[in-house]
């Protein structure tokens, strides 16, 4: 399939008075070896998702969340989100979210199928999903979005690289689950007027960041609350109320 035959642009999902509230989540594996602190441990996944749920709190995908944030009916849902489509995803993570009632979205790089994260220059190396692996997730109520081709940073990449990077992965994820993608994610959290405007003509309805510039907000610029390891109880509760006061 080539990056022209999805041309149909998906509707823009409004957003309701306020952000809503998405967790970012990597890897979810052993996180003893770790330096840039993107991994949780199953376990710590577990712990975290019982207290969202005990504070009457639900995970769901983004685009399940903006859906229902535009009727009016969001009361009680947070936003997951898992980042790079590491393999660990359906061993690790889908069992545990179906033991809490929730879902999540997986923004996968289909130019790197199989591969690993080679783009973290002090790793450690992890493998990310085959396509085999992300229909899994798919097929499991899994939302999967894109993250680019190759996780580019996309205000240093070139228009027409950025083009292929938003375009040619939507195309490729299309074929690969026989649905369109909804959202898009920033690789590196990295996003400028340049990028929106590419995820935007490319038919996106949505893209994440993590804190986007002064100026930028709405669907194509949302802000995402990193989760670590050490996040448990009362640092959960703060990064709650720092994202209601905009931080």
């Amino acid at each position: 399939m080539s990056a022209d035959t999805v041309t149909t642009r998906a509707p823009a999902a409004p957003l309701a008075a306020g952000r809503p509230w998405i967790l970012m989540y990597h890897s979810v594996a052993d996180p003893s070896d770790d330096p840039y602190g993107i991994t949780v441990g199953p376990g710590r996944l577990d712990r975290q998702l019982a207290l969202l749920r005990r504070r009457g709190l639900t995970g769901v995908a983004v685009a399940t969340l903006l859906r229902a944030r535009a009727r009016g009916g969001a009361r009680g849902l947070v936003g997951l989100t898992f980042d790079d489509g590491y393999a660990d995803f359906t061993e690790a993570a889908l069992p545990v979210l179906r033991r809490h009632g929730c879902t999540a979205t997986l923004f996968v790089l289909p130019g790197r199928l199989g591969g690993s994260n080679d783009w973290d220059p002090e790793g450690p190396r992890r493998p990310l999903l085959d396509e085999r692996g992300i229909r899994t997730a798919a097929e499991a109520g899994t939302e999967i979005g894109s993250h680019g081709l190759r996780h580019l940073d996309p205000t240093v990449t070139g228009d027409a690289e950025l083009e292929r990077e938003t375009r040619e992965s939507r195309a490729l994820l299309t074929e690969l689950t026989g649905r369109p993608p909804e959202g898009f994610c920033y690789p590196y959290g990295a996003v400028d007027r340049r990028a929106v405007r590419a995820v935007r003509a490319a038919g996106y309805a949505y893209a994440c960041a993590i804190r986007p510039p002064a100026g930028l907000a709405g669907p194509y610029a949302l802000p995402r609350t990193h989760i670590s390891q050490a996040d448990l109880g009362a640092r959960l509760t703060v990064k709650r109320l720092r994202h209601r006061l905009g931080g």
